[in-house]
């Protein structure tokens, strides 16, 4: 292979890699501080990517307005979806054990009730508009121009919520409670409003991760379930509850899924990301990068 084809094949793993790393902040910013797995995750993405497109269509509305709009309609719904759901289940469990477990089977629910919606609203078959396809030279490879905006922006806010919670105050009181839930508690911190802010945050996260994909990529009602289970294999990757492992175990796993598939074939896509999870979990459960990243 030639040094420019070297140069599109790892770029495309890195563009794939940043939405996979984004999904996975947000659903490892749920489970690592509320030890909620919102199995759900992947279906707010693909409402953030319909709104996009109905704004985009229907009211000509740029995808980069709608990258804000959507983080905030998300985040909205992830506060009402917390106070309604998991506030709820976290006053009537007695343990931890059985609030993962109530969880969990709650957030099955919800996949479910909203991707059936989506189904009912928008109808299944695939969707698009066209956006900045004009294809962008560097370094003798040629690019799509939205994949590139994708992936510049994927990382400006997968890093935007890593500076968040390693400078400001908010971030030292979710990286306590991620710690020590019991000892931040003891110290003042009131899980209270920060747990739904952070549950709300990352469904805000998903939305946009969502809008970002309608940029480049067709949607359909079904397209959030591959990125929840695709999410899951990034936190394993980078360790639960670790931010910096879940920004760089996306771009690793987008990174062997392109270049696997190069080598291997395209139908072969998820044997690989499955092979990568099995091997690190065995291996290394803690995750590749947890030494480096876990006070992330």
């Amino acid at each position: 292979m030639s040094f420019s084809a070297w140069l599109e094949l790892l770029a495309s793993g890195l563009i794939t890699g940043g939405i996979y790393a984004l999904v996975a902040l947000g659903l490892n910013l749920q489970y690592g501080l509320m030890r909620i797995l919102n199995i759900a995750h992947g279906e707010f993405l693909m409402v953030g990517a319909y709104l996009t497109w109905m704004a985009q269509t229907s009211l000509g509305l740029s995808p980069l307005l709608m990258i804000p709009v959507s983080f905030a309609m998300l985040m909205a719904l992830g506060l009402v979806v917390h106070r309604l759901c998991f506030r709820r289940l976290t006053e009537t469990s007695p343990n931890l054990d059985v609030f993962e477990a109530r969880g969990l089977m709650v957030a099955f629910g919800l996949m479910f009730l909203v991707q059936n919606f989506a189904s009912w609203m928008w109808g299944g078959e695939l969707r698009g508009y066209d956006f900045l396809t004009d294809p962008v030279k560097l370094g003798g490879a040629q690019f799509a121009a939205n994949k590139l905006l994708v992936f510049a922006l994927a990382l400006v806010f997968a890093g935007a919520l890593i500076v968040l919670l390693r400078t400001t105050l908010l971030g030292k009181g979710v990286r306590a409670l991620m710690q020590s839930p019991v000892g931040a508690q003891l110290v003042g911190i009131n899980t209270r409003r920060l747990h739904p802010l952070m549950f709300g945050i990352g469904l805000g996260l998903s939305g946009v991760a969502g809008c970002l994909l309608s940029m480049a990529y067709t949607i359909a009602p079904s397209m959030g379930e591959p990125y929840t289970v695709t999410a899951l294999i990034v936190i394993t990757l980078g360790g639960f509850g670790s931010m910096g492992g879940a920004l760089a175990g996306g771009l690793v796993l987008g990174v062997i899924e392109a270049v696997g598939m190069h080598f291997t074939n395209p139908s072969l896509k998820a044997l690989l990301s499955y092979a990568v999870f099995i091997a690190v979990l065995l291996l290394r459960p803690e995750g590749l990068f947890a030494r480096k990243t876990r006070k992330a």
